[in-house]
Parts: structure tokens; sequence; C-alpha cells
């Protein structure tokens, strides 16, 4: 396993627990991850640790909403014809910054054979070359009106699922999502996942396990588990308005594919 993280003092921590002189299981290595710089750096320490085959990749990296512009009462005292360049810095991270992960994974996913995976002979067992597991959020189901950035952002993972992952399935790559609702982690203060557990809706980390191990024993790409505080389950995508809609859809897929695949 290769850990890659801004801050790698829980990398550390576990690298402790189960590394020993003898026998190294878990590597990791400093990343920005809006950095393509950085995750290219990091990504090829790591096909050198593993020994070049690797079969699960996880770009799990994120921030919260930030403050992408002044307050109102900030603008009112700037000049009339001076502007301040917006805070992207979630979509830097939560966004940019996982297409470059993807960007890497699809890559070296490329050059690897296919390999049977599940039980060898079950009905459940198919043939792969990697898989990608991405965490979006609630947010890119539901919009939450004072996270706007941060919902964009969980917005454009959803869709890149559900359409990215249909097509890359044809290569034997599958690309799959888990959407929770609020899981306790670094992204807000203590305070508010207290106020969530009074009311029994903090997401327990569990459920994401629990959903992220069945999206890997599953022979399907281009899904979405979504996981509250009751557990996970399949969130299917907006059905077609009408046969019209579909066919359209049909046609921008065919004219599309010659971007990723050159065909004419």
């Amino acid at each position: 396993m290769f850990i890659a993280d801004r801050n790698t003092a829980g990398a550390t921590h576990l690298a402790d627990q189960h590394n020993t002189p003898n026998n190294t299981v878990l590597y990791y290595a400093t990343c920005d991850t809006s950095s393509w710089e950085s995750q290219l750096s990091v990504f090829q320490a790591a096909l050198k640790a593993l020994g070049g085959r690797i079969s699960c990749i996880f770009p799990i990296a994120g921030i919260g909403e930030k403050k992408w512009l002044p307050f109102p009462s900030e603008s009112c005292k700037q000049p009339t014809d001076s502007f301040t360049k917006p805070d992207l810095s979630v979509i830097d991270v939560d966004l940019t910054g996982v297409l470059y992960t993807i960007a890497l994974a699809i890559q070296h996913f490329r050059r690897q054979d296919l390999v049977v995976w599940g039980d060898r002979g079950s009905e459940d067992s198919y043939l792969l070359r990697g898989t990608i597991g991405l965490v979006a959020s609630v947010c890119g189901f539901y919009c939450v009106p004072s996270l706007p950035i941060y919902t964009a952002a969980k917005h454009a993972l959803i869709g890149l699922t559900r359409s990215y992952g249909a097509l890359l399935w044809e290569e034997g790559i599958a690309v799959n999502a888990v959407a929770p609702s609020v899981v306790r982690t670094g992204i807000s203060a203590e305070e508010f996942y207290h106020s969530l557990e009074k009311e029994s809706l903090l997401t327990p980390m569990d459920v994401l396990m629990e959903a992220f191990d069945v999206m890997l024993a599953r022979a399907k790409s281009a899904v979405v588990y979504e996981c509250g505080a009751k557990g996970w389950t399949v969130r299917e995508g907006a059905e077609y308005l009408d046969e019209e809609s579909g066919r359209c859809c049909d046609l921008l897929k065919e004219r599309g594919r010659k971007l990723h695949y050159g065909l004419e």
C-alpha cells in the first residue's frame, strides 16, 4: 500500500504500526494533490516501491468550502473598477487534483494486462486492468446553497463517474464512487460533528468501508454508492426525459469517442 498526502502524520503512524525492519507493507510520501508535478513524482515513486503493478487507486484528498469571493461588506469598500480574483482552491483539490490522479491511473492501467478479479471461476469473477474508487458527496446529488463551489466539484465527480466509468469499462478499467453524507474527518470542526451525532446524522466510517468493499467485489463500473447514517445504497442517475433525449445522448457518445480513442 502507498499513501500520498499533504499531511503524512496519519500515514507515519500507520507505517510505524505495520512496518518492520525486514518488511515494509505501507509506503507513504508527501504530496500536494493540486499539483500535477507533485502527483507525478509520487506516482512514479509508488510504482517503484510497489513493483510495477497497481490494481486499485483511491483519490480521496479533499477540502471543504472556502470563502471564494469577498464578503458583501468588503466588496462595497472596493473601487468600482476593482475586482478580486476568486479563490478556487476547492476546485483545485476536490476536482482538478482528482482528475490528475485519474489521468495517472488510466495511463498506467492501460499498460497492464487484464487479470481475473474476484474468485476465479465464480459468477462474480471478471477481467480487469485496474479500478478507481472516488469519494464524491451527497452534495453531488443535493444542492446546499451555502456550499456552491464544493457542491459544484462533487456534482462533477458524480457526472464523471457515470460517464467516464461507463466508457472505460470497455477497456477493463472500473470507475466507481462513494457519496457520503457527513463523516467525521478534518474538514469541519469537532463541534459540528457533535451536533450531528446528537441527532444520529453522522455517517459511520464503517458504512463507507462496507460500500468500498462492495464496490471492489462487484463486476461493475459507473456506479455511485450513497452512504448515510443508516447505511449505503446504490444511487441511479437521472432518466432520459423522453426517447429523443436518449437518442441525442447516444449520438453525442459516438461523436465524442474520437476524442478518447482517435476514431473517425
